[in-house]
């Protein structure tokens, strides 16, 4: 299996980045990646003011996925990630939901042990270890690692961990998928801009579906599938991952268009991924099974 370094990192997802690794369609790749720091805060006295904005949400990668051209879809299977044993977390004045009333920067070091992240004497977290920035190259233009679009980037979506499969935009030949910000356990919000960051190991299997079938990004669990969408105000990425699950519902599904909105106001979840990086994203779950009564199969 081929392993991609973490020193390979980029900050952002471009169509002129240079691959530093090649995988066939269907090949299992490891991607070694730094936490959303680069490893820069290893305890309390470091703050997040000394590590610099050319340091942050580094992305291991990018990959080329040979056979993968504009317009075909990148299936990412994630197959594990496997975290260190400390992980850190920050408050920063001014940022976040709460920043206004953040007095001075602090810094949290939180070991992980037999499952667990011991947040304090009294609290004890199951982690649930999860990808924050997974992308593409954007068509045309230049995005930083740290901003979510709809190549993927910073979504920091909680659902996107083992055992899920992530469906994404081939927008430039190869694909040029890079990731990266992993967590070793995150709410939905991420209210302080952090979640427990840590340093990870990545496996994954990448696939080139010809075509795009579904809106993307596009999430699958054991449970659910789900549309995912970034912008400027929490409202319209609510919207806008709503239109997506609708779209999917009637050209896949097959369902009426009538029919399929009212089924998602009664039968789906409307979700928060993050609100405190510059796009807001916003996660429509949607239940397996009823693709299971469509009889309905994913690619």
């Amino acid at each position: 299996m081929k392993k991609i370094a973490k020193e390979t990192c980029i900050l952002t997802m471009s169509p002129n980045n240079k691959p530093v690794e090649t995988a066939a369609s269907g090949e299992t790749i490891l991607f070694e990646a730094y936490d959303c720091f680069s490893n820069q805060m290893k305890n309390e006295n470091d703050k997040f003011s000394s590590v610099g904005w050319d340091k942050i949400n580094p992305a291991t990668g990018p990959l080329y996925v040979e056979g993968a051209q504009p317009g075909d879809t990148l299936k990412v299977e994630i197959l594990d990630i496997k975290i260190r044993d400390q992980g850190v977390m920050t408050v920063v004045p001014k940022m976040g939901v709460l920043g206004e009333r953040i007095a001075a920067e602090k810094t949290k070091i939180i070991a992980v042990e037999n499952g667990y992240a011991n947040f304090n004497e009294k609290l004890k977290l199951p982690i649930k270890p999860m990808i924050g920035v997974i992308g593409t190259a954007p068509r045309n233009k230049d995005v930083p690692t740290g901003t979510p679009k709809d190549h993927g980037g910073n979504m920091d979506c909680k659902r996107v961990c083992k055992g899920a499969t992530l469906y994404l935009p081939v927008n430039v030949d190869g694909a040029l998928l890079a990731m990266g910000d992993a967590h070793a356990v995150m709410g939905d919000g991420e209210v302080v801009i952090c979640g427990l960051e840590i340093p990870a190991e990545i496996t994954v299997k990448v696939s080139v579906i010809k075509g795009q079938p579904y809106p993307l990004p596009f999430l699958a669990d054991p449970d659910h599938v789900m549309t995912i969408a970034s912008s400027e105000t929490l409202d319209e990425a609510a919207r806008q991952a709503t239109r997506n699950m609708h779209t999917f519902l009637v050209n896949e599904l097959k369902m009426d268009s009538d029919e399929a909105a009212m089924f998602l106001s009664v039968g789906a979840d409307l979700k928060i991924c993050q609100i405190v990086d510059p796009l807001m994203t916003s996660r429509m779950e949607l239940p397996v099974w009823v693709l299971e009564k469509y009889n309905y199969a994913l690619k």
